[in-house]
């Protein structure tokens, strides 16, 4: 997919793994306390580790959300 594309390249750009800035990302949203994760080897563990300490920028966020815009605000986007 376009979108996933547009994300790997644009952390490509700034040197960040995918996986990662994706749990760090959680970590920025209000409400997640602590995302779960199940690695199956130690890289992936040291992965999730790395997450906790990557500092994200405003502009990268931005960027983030460009890409995946989410279905819009809570909760009315979730109401039935």
């Amino acid at each position: 997919r376009a979108q996933f594309q547009a994300y790997e390249d644009l952390l490509d750009k700034h040197g960040l793994a995918p996986g990662e800035v994706g749990l760090a990302w959680l970590l920025t949203r209000p409400g997640v306390t602590g995302p779960i994760v199940g690695p199956r080897t130690p890289e992936q563990l040291a992965g999730a580790l790395r997450a906790l300490e990557l500092e994200l920028s405003e502009e990268l966020l931005a960027e983030l959300d460009a890409i995946f815009p989410g279905p819009g605000p809570s909760p009315e986007a979730f109401a039935w």
